[in-house]
Protein backbone atom coordinates (compact mmCIF):
# COMPACT_ATOMS: atom_id res chain seq x y z
CA UNK A 1 0.00 0.00 0.00
CA UNK A 2 1.25 3.45 -0.91
CA UNK A 3 -0.05 6.38 1.16
CA UNK A 4 0.31 10.11 0.70
CA UNK A 5 0.29 11.84 4.08
CA UNK A 6 -0.59 15.52 4.36
CA UNK A 7 -0.19 17.94 7.26
CA UNK A 8 -2.40 20.70 5.84
CA UNK A 9 -1.68 24.37 6.11
CA UNK A 10 -1.67 27.39 3.84
CA UNK A 11 1.62 28.93 4.94
CA UNK A 12 3.32 25.52 5.29
CA UNK A 13 1.87 22.23 4.08
CA UNK A 14 3.76 19.04 4.91
CA UNK A 15 3.67 16.06 2.57
CA UNK A 16 4.99 12.51 2.56
CA UNK A 17 4.71 9.26 0.66
CA UNK A 18 5.07 6.04 2.60
CA UNK A 19 5.05 2.54 1.12
CA UNK A 20 3.90 -0.37 3.28
CA UNK A 21 4.60 -3.94 2.20
CA UNK A 22 4.20 -6.91 4.53
CA UNK A 23 4.28 -4.68 7.60
CA UNK A 24 7.49 -2.96 6.49
CA UNK A 25 7.41 0.77 5.94
CA UNK A 26 9.59 2.87 3.69
CA UNK A 27 9.53 6.62 3.13
CA UNK A 28 9.61 7.41 -0.58
CA UNK A 29 9.52 11.18 -0.35
CA UNK A 30 8.76 13.91 2.16
CA UNK A 31 8.99 17.65 2.53
CA UNK A 32 6.81 20.71 2.65
CA UNK A 33 5.38 23.41 0.44
CA UNK A 34 5.07 27.03 1.46
CA UNK A 35 3.11 29.88 -0.01
CA UNK A 36 3.85 33.57 0.52
CA UNK A 37 1.52 35.40 2.90
CA UNK A 38 1.34 38.33 0.47
CA UNK A 39 -0.03 36.12 -2.31
CA UNK A 40 -3.77 36.13 -3.03
CA UNK A 41 -5.57 33.31 -1.14
CA UNK A 42 -6.87 31.61 -4.28
CA UNK A 43 -3.35 31.40 -5.71
CA UNK A 44 -2.01 29.94 -2.46
CA UNK A 45 -4.70 27.24 -2.55
CA UNK A 46 -4.01 26.56 -6.24
CA UNK A 47 -0.33 26.03 -5.38
CA UNK A 48 -1.33 23.39 -2.81
CA UNK A 49 -3.85 21.78 -5.17
CA UNK A 50 -1.28 21.60 -8.00
CA UNK A 51 1.42 20.19 -5.71
CA UNK A 52 -0.89 17.46 -4.36
CA UNK A 53 -2.11 16.64 -7.89
CA UNK A 54 1.52 16.31 -9.03
CA UNK A 55 2.40 14.09 -6.06
CA UNK A 56 -0.56 11.81 -6.81
CA UNK A 57 0.30 11.67 -10.52
CA UNK A 58 3.94 10.75 -9.81
CA UNK A 59 3.33 8.16 -7.08
CA UNK A 60 -0.13 6.70 -7.84
CA UNK A 61 -1.00 6.18 -4.15
CA UNK A 62 -3.73 3.91 -2.83
CA UNK A 63 -4.89 6.60 -0.41
CA UNK A 64 -4.35 10.13 0.80
CA UNK A 65 -4.40 10.57 4.57
CA UNK A 66 -4.58 13.95 6.20
CA UNK A 67 -4.72 15.37 9.62
CA UNK A 68 -8.07 16.72 10.76
CA UNK A 69 -8.22 20.39 11.63
CA UNK A 70 -7.32 21.31 15.16
CA UNK A 71 -9.58 24.16 16.20
CA UNK A 72 -7.61 26.20 18.69
CA UNK A 73 -8.12 29.70 19.93
CA UNK A 74 -7.32 31.31 16.55
CA UNK A 75 -10.29 31.10 14.17
CA UNK A 76 -8.24 32.62 11.33
CA UNK A 77 -5.72 29.79 11.48
CA UNK A 78 -8.48 27.18 11.61
CA UNK A 79 -10.11 28.70 8.52
CA UNK A 80 -6.80 28.78 6.66
CA UNK A 81 -6.05 25.13 7.52
CA UNK A 82 -9.58 24.19 6.48
CA UNK A 83 -9.09 25.83 3.10
CA UNK A 84 -5.80 23.96 2.59
CA UNK A 85 -7.54 20.71 3.53
CA UNK A 86 -10.19 21.50 0.92
CA UNK A 87 -7.54 21.94 -1.78
CA UNK A 88 -6.04 18.55 -0.84
CA UNK A 89 -9.45 16.84 -0.81
CA UNK A 90 -10.39 18.23 -4.23
CA UNK A 91 -7.03 17.27 -5.77
CA UNK A 92 -7.48 13.74 -4.40
CA UNK A 93 -11.08 13.49 -5.61
CA UNK A 94 -10.08 14.75 -9.05
CA UNK A 95 -7.47 11.97 -9.26
CA UNK A 96 -9.94 9.37 -7.96
CA UNK A 97 -7.93 8.64 -4.81
CA UNK A 98 -9.78 8.03 -1.55
CA UNK A 99 -9.02 10.18 1.47
CA UNK A 100 -8.93 9.34 5.14
CA UNK A 101 -8.73 11.84 7.97
CA UNK A 102 -7.19 11.30 11.38
CA UNK A 103 -7.32 13.40 14.52
CA UNK A 104 -3.89 14.66 15.61
CA UNK A 105 -4.20 12.74 18.91
CA UNK A 106 -4.89 9.47 17.04
CA UNK A 107 -1.83 9.98 14.83
CA UNK A 108 0.37 10.68 17.87
CA UNK A 109 -1.09 7.68 19.73
CA UNK A 110 -0.39 5.38 16.78
CA UNK A 111 3.14 6.65 16.10
CA UNK A 112 4.35 7.59 19.59
CA UNK A 113 2.10 5.57 21.89
CA UNK A 114 0.93 8.80 23.51
CA UNK A 115 -1.79 11.05 22.09
CA UNK A 116 -0.26 14.23 23.47
CA UNK A 117 3.29 13.71 22.22
CA UNK A 118 5.15 16.88 21.26
CA UNK A 119 6.64 17.68 17.84
CA UNK A 120 10.12 16.47 18.84
CA UNK A 121 8.77 13.08 19.99
CA UNK A 122 6.92 12.68 16.69
CA UNK A 123 10.11 13.47 14.75
CA UNK A 124 12.12 10.93 16.78
CA UNK A 125 9.54 8.15 16.41
CA UNK A 126 9.06 8.76 12.68
CA UNK A 127 12.84 8.54 12.24
CA UNK A 128 12.92 5.24 14.18
CA UNK A 129 9.87 3.67 12.49
CA UNK A 130 11.07 4.51 8.98
CA UNK A 131 14.77 3.92 9.76
CA UNK A 132 15.69 7.36 8.44
CA UNK A 133 19.23 8.71 8.74
CA UNK A 134 18.00 11.89 10.44
CA UNK A 135 14.86 13.25 12.02
CA UNK A 136 12.61 14.66 9.32
CA UNK A 137 12.43 18.43 9.24
CA UNK A 138 10.60 20.68 9.35
CA UNK A 139 7.94 19.39 11.73
CA UNK A 140 5.33 19.69 8.95
CA UNK A 141 7.13 16.96 6.98
CA UNK A 142 7.43 14.79 10.11
CA UNK A 143 3.71 15.23 10.80
CA UNK A 144 2.87 14.26 7.21
CA UNK A 145 5.02 11.12 7.56
CA UNK A 146 3.25 10.32 10.84
CA UNK A 147 -0.19 10.65 9.21
CA UNK A 148 0.90 8.35 6.37
CA UNK A 149 2.30 5.82 8.87
CA UNK A 150 -0.94 5.98 10.86
CA UNK A 151 -3.01 5.13 7.79
CA UNK A 152 -0.62 2.48 6.48
CA UNK A 153 -0.59 0.65 9.82
CA UNK A 154 -4.25 1.14 10.73
CA UNK A 155 -6.31 -2.04 10.87
CA UNK A 156 -8.37 -2.44 7.65
CA UNK A 157 -11.67 -1.63 9.37
CA UNK A 158 -10.23 1.55 10.86
CA UNK A 159 -8.81 2.55 7.45
CA UNK A 160 -12.24 2.01 5.91
CA UNK A 161 -13.82 4.62 8.16
CA UNK A 162 -10.74 6.89 8.26
CA UNK A 163 -10.93 7.30 12.01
Amino acid sequence: MKVVGIDPGTAACGYAIVHENGGRLRALEHGWWSTPAAQRPELRLKTIYDAVADLIARHAPDAVALEESFVGADARTALSVGQARGAVLVASAHAGVECAEYAPARVKQMVCGYGRADKKQVQKMVKAILKLDAEPTPSHAADALAVAICHALAPPLLRAVGA
